[in-house]
């Protein structure tokens, strides 16, 4: 059970349900939130005109996500911190009477998949057809752990996304929670955010064909910013804070240098392959409870056996490990100065030890360690030294995170874009909310 200390938050134990859309925390206006829904629902009515019967649509919201650190730390039973982001997935749905799933997403395209079918079809890994049957059936055994029998519904629904796709903010994980809580809604089964979280993570890891850890849906669905624990990945540590780094003068911005994290999926799973190779050697299965102290002393036999980048990697779980505890420490103690230098320590070590700023087979095309380089360089000249920078998420292609004074916005936007072009810099805003039922858009 989760107990809540001075500054934290509880966490959910039910899907919220909201009535107010500003209280999304979107930067927009309620009446900016009114209109995307509504446009949401007339898109919906023409393009699903066999639904002209039902009289009370459903309307969803589910955010992307960022890390802020323990970078690739979670699939080892590490610590990471995390929050939602303002950038989200919108839905209108509606559920059916049959075992139907229809969606129409701007990002997932349109299909059809009756959920009455939980195998895995190898012919569906890496379509979103795969994440929508494993949620399901992930539902299905959740739901039948806590006794809940009712039998699942199809639903049909159109969704709005504005989580950038492969831009590092688990578009794909704001996806999966969505979907998730329709399914659970529209067959009235109570689930916690927690428990939609590890049911999209069973969908991509088992049906969609991905070895993801549990941060991006995590993140996406709690809310706020999310210390999480993973020492035990059936019932994580979670605690939650409120912190605007925007109080202290700093904001966050998300630099896209550009690049495709589709055919990466090699480089993401060598990652904790190398990790767990280390862990084995002391006869363990993750790295999670080794010290830096234990690795230096079998340095020889790790670096024979797993090689020299395992050894590295391995150091940065360790170190990485203890971080996200830190910064959490820092955030409650409201000390910038000290949070600013564990998110540079974090993004050093990342490059340093993780080395997941390019692929080894790619040296040529290093975008994100040209976006590092040159925003150490704009702290240091313009900046008067205040401010961090890091990769953001899996890394290997995509983006970097960079905290700047809020008045140096515009100049370090200006140098960015002209690199890396016209809207690939972008300011982030902690969430409030996860992912959310929301009762009405009047």
């Amino acid at each position: 059970m989760n107990t809540v200390s001075k500054g934290e938050l509880a966490v959910p134990a039910s899907v919220p349900r909201i009535k107010n859309l500003d209280l999304l925390g979107a930067g927009d206006a309620a009446g900016a939130q009114t209109e995307r829904y509504a446009r949401l629902a007339a898109t919906f009515r023409r393009h699903f005109p066999d639904m002209a019967g039902v009289t009370r649509l459903r309307f969803y919201s589910s955010p992307g996500r960022t890390e802020l650190c323990g970078n690739h730390t979670d699939h080892n039973h590490g610590n990471v911190l995390a929050a939602s982001i303002q950038m989200d997935m919108a839905a209108v749905a509606a559920p059916r009477a049959d075992s139907v799933v229809h969606i129409i997403s701007e990002g997932f395209g349109e299909f059809l998949l009756n959920i009455a079918d939980g195998a895995v079809h190898p012919e569906e890994k890496g379509r979103s057809e795969a994440l929508v049957r494993g949620i399901a059936e992930g539902i299905r055994k959740e739901a039948a752990k806590s006794g809940q029998s009712a039998p699942l519904r199809g639903f049909s629904a159109c969704i709005q996304s504005n989580v950038p796709p492969g831009a590092g903010l688990s578009s794909s994980a704001s996806f999966e929670v969505l979907v998730g809580c329709i399914l659970a809604d529209c067959a009235s089964i109570a689930l916690s955010p927690p428990q939609i979280a590890m049911i999209g993570q069973y969908a991509e890891n088992t049906y969609f064909g991905k070895p993801c850890g549990l941060m991006d849906q995590m993140a996406c669905a709690l809310g706020n910013i999310a210390a999480i624990d993973f020492e035990n990945p059936q019932d994580p540590a979670i605690r939650l804070f409120r912190f605007d780094p925007e109080n202290f003068g700093f904001s966050i911005l998300i630099v896209n240098t550009g690049g495709s994290h589709a055919d990466l999926t090699d480089s993401y799973r060598d990652i904790p392959a190398e990790m767990m190779a280390v862990a084995r050697l002391f006869g363990k299965n993750v790295l999670r409870g080794l010290s830096v102290e234990d690795i230096v002393e079998r340095m020889p036999e790790i670096r024979q056996s797993c090689g020299d980048r395992a050894f590295l990697r391995a150091y940065h779980f360790i170190t990485e490990n203890q971080r996200p505890a830190d910064l959490s420490r820092a955030m409650l103690d409201t000390d910038m100065e000290r949070y600013l230098s564990i998110v540079r320590e974090s993004g050093e070590s990342s490059w340093k030890y993780l080395q997941n700023l390019y692929p080894c087979e790619s040296p040529r095309d290093q975008g994100l360690g040209i976006a590092l380089a040159l925003t150490e360089d704009f702290i240091a000249r313009k900046a008067g030294g205040k401010g961090a920078c890091r990769v953001h998420g899996g890394g290997f292609a995509g983006t970097i995170q960079v905290y700047v004074p809020t008045e140096k916005i515009g100049d370090y936007r200006a140098e960015m874009q002209k690199l890396f072009g016209d809207g690939s810099v972008f300011p982030l805003r902690v969430r409030p909310y996860g992912v959310v039922c929301i009762d009405s858009i009047d």
